[in-house]
């Protein structure tokens, strides 16, 4: 078969602190990087193309869609539901957006989800079972690593942490639905450990409780920072700075977060969401709400061997979501979308 040429559409760095701008950049550089001898990629550029894959629904990738040849795959990072808690606009402006990136689901050729969960609501939205693709997120290990203690303790300094606490990191942005009231909460309830928020807000004043949220990120409890928006490049030392990475999200898609933490060798304690159960195949601890979460977080802090597991099971996560084998996904996926009818 010919070397075919993919053409991706994203303009997400628009929008600073979005987990969904990071899972792009990995996927594209992955085809980019790892995949030349079976594709050429065109990175918003004009040329023609077999493949168009579209990753975020701006008007420019609309145009793309509605001028192209080729087939077209579009990236499903969310759900009309899973907007509930992120972005707070008036009712028929929220319906009215609804539409149009419905409309642009249905007019792909193919859908790609990166959880199995989302795959029956699409369905629902009359969008054929067979044209749904899941392909999880991943990230890269030559990003994401355990650094030395020196590095460790540097970053504590720079974030004015203390270098003898039991750090717990949250990360994401500021909104209701990621539970920073809940991760707040555990916070007064844990004086004894210090409590990192690494994000701000993304979405500005229009972000879901927003009013309510400022006031904890401008007044927090002694033992909580809230960094704002962290450039990804310094993620890996944030991880690494963490004893472990606490996410009392009350909805999700597939937090990279998670794939980034795992790869830096960091346990995980997520609120007991369903999303979870296929991806991470239950290599995590859990809790329901803000007592199970101070139960927890009070084992991993005080039982070396309870950690310790923590730390193998983000092994397991990291191994399953390695490069190579996302990459052969990819690699059947295109060829299967340009050879169909």
């Amino acid at each position: 078969m010919k070397k075919l040429t993919i053409k991706m559409s994203y303009t997400g760095d628009k929008i600073e602190g979005q987990g969904v701008g990071a899972a792009t950049k990995e996927q594209i550089n992955l085809i980019k990087e790892r995949c030349q001898d079976e594709f050429d990629v065109l990175v918003n550029k004009s040329g023609k193309h077999d493949i168009l894959h579209v990753h975020t629904i701006d008007p420019v990738s609309f145009f793309r869609m509605m001028t192209t040849k080729a087939k077209i795959v579009m990236h499903v990072h969310f759900l009309p539901e899973t907007l509930e808690g992120s972005i707070k606009l008036p009712k028929f402006m929220m319906g009215l957006f609804h539409k149009y990136f419905l409309y642009m689901y249905r007019k792909a050729d193919y859908i790609v989800v990166v959880n199995p969960i989302f795959i029956d609501p699409l369905v629902g939205y009359n969008i054929k079972r067979e044209n749904i693709k899941y392909i999880p997120n991943f990230v890269s290990e030559e990003v994401f690593y355990q650094t030395d203690e020196e590095q460790r303790v540097g970053t504590r300094r720079e974030f004015n942490v203390p270098e003898d606490k039991f750090v717990v990191l949250g990360v994401g942005q500021v909104q209701t639905r990621k539970g920073v009231l809940d991760f707040v909460e555990v916070a007064k309830r844990m004086p004894d450990l210090f409590f990192v928020w690494a994000g701000g807000f993304s979405f500005g004043a229009i972000t879901d409780g927003y009013k309510e949220l400022k006031a904890v990120v401008e007044n927090p409890p002694a033992n909580v920072i809230f960094t704002d928006i962290v450039p990804r490049t310094k993620m890996n030392d944030i991880y690494n700075m963490a004893d472990v990475l606490f996410m009392p999200s009350f909805n999700e898609l597939f937090p990279m977060a998670i794939l980034e933490a795992c790869s830096s060798k960091r346990p995980l304690l997520l609120r007991n969401l369903e999303l979870y159960e296929d991806i991470l195949f239950n290599e995590y601890y859990l809790a329901p709400d803000v007592d199970g979460f101070v139960a927890e977080l009070k084992k991993l802090s005080e039982d070396k061997d309870y950690y310790t597991k923590g730390v193998a099971q983000s092994d397991v996560i990291t191994q399953y979501y390695s490069r190579n084998n996302i990459k052969k996904e990819w690699v059947s996926f295109y060829t299967d979308v340009y050879q169909s009818k």
